[in-house]
């Protein structure tokens, strides 16, 4: 019911202005990270493929810039849930770095990450793990223990192991990545919001949900100032908070959080993304719960048909 969507932020972010060879490669860049911020993936994506275009017919093969264009429209493709699409493109994106800027690069373990959070959303953990593992080791030898980029790689470790309910395992691999990101970036950053998204995700899980309140109300309160009131991420936290309430039956408190997270998502993303249907599932077991099955019978039926949307998508 939750979804764990900052670790994709922080590493699409991680690629913005690798190199500086192409004016205009560099402003698609510019208008590409634009549309992302505002929450405009669809845009995002076109741009993204037109910066590709652009380096591939400017560029060797082989050249570092096509690969940091292969991985941000990978990353997209990964948001809109198009994981086919994804999982060559980041493959030919580490073939090239793995060429251009050495095997123990920081490129090299940003691709390695993406590509491991691609299996990982697919359940395909057995081959997430060992990538994930492979990016932080990189990230330490090559940046040291404190980098934000170590965090990061930390993060998606723990949400790896989150997914399997493997919470000893994870909790102390967020808190390490949470004082690194608040230590490095201070306490009001947007990547400061996703380590603690993951961290209340984790004693939500565990029904520590005292210790969970307090972590998503503060990821709600940076995400909106940082990226703006209408972007998906706010909804995410809207939604996460949402679900601690409805866990614990506080139905009230629950309702209006979730509405307003579809409202955002659908504003956002489109009404037929699968985020918009995560939102209306939620909302609907919330009217299950308490006992208003015919409102969330049309909540059911729609979140039901982008399911289905998705998945001939995929095919």
């Amino acid at each position: 019911m939750k979804l764990s969507y900052y670790a994709l932020v922080l590493a699409l972010m991680t690629f913005c202005g690798f190199a500086h060879a192409l004016t205009k490669w560099e402003a698609l860049n510019q208008e590409l990270e634009s549309l992302y911020q505002q929450g405009d993936y669809k845009g995002a994506t076109v741009v993204a493929r037109q910066a590709l275009q652009t380096a591939e017919q400017t560029l060797e093969p082989n050249h570092s810039d096509i690969a940091s264009s292969l991985n941000s429209l990978a990353l997209l493709y990964n948001a809109q849930g198009k994981y086919t699409q994804a999982e060559p493109l980041l493959k030919r994106a580490l073939a090239i770095f793995e060429k251009s800027t050495g095997a123990e690069s920081t490129e090299v373990a940003a691709t390695l990450n993406n590509l491991a959070m691609l299996y990982g959303k697919q359940g395909d953990y057995a081959q997430a793990e060992p990538l994930h593992r492979r990016a932080l080791a990189i990230d330490e030898k090559v940046l040291g223990e404190d980098h934000p980029d170590v965090a990061i790689s930390l993060n998606n470790l723990a949400q790896l192991y989150q997914a399997q309910e493997q919470y000893a395992d994870a909790e102390p691999l967020l808190q390490r990545a949470l004082a690194i990101l608040e230590k490095t970036l201070g306490p009001k950053h947007p990547n400061v919001a996703m380590s603690l998204n993951n961290l209340a995700l984790l004693y939500s899980a565990q029904k520590q949900y005292a210790k969970a309140e307090p972590l998503y109300k503060r990821v709600f309160a940076i995400s909106k100032k940082a990226l703006g009131p209408d972007h998906p991420t706010v909804a995410l936290s809207l939604n996460n908070l949402a679900g601690l309430y409805k866990d614990q039956g506080k139905y009230p408190h629950a309702e209006p959080l979730f509405k307003r997270a579809l409202v955002i998502s659908e504003k956002a993303l489109g009404r037929n993304h699968p985020h918009v249907a995560t939102s209306l599932e939620n909302l609907a077991q919330l009217y299950r719960d308490i006992g208003h099955a015919e409102k969330a019978e049309p909540l059911d039926k729609r979140a039901a048909a982008i399911r289905t949307a998705q998945q001939q998508t995929e095919r």
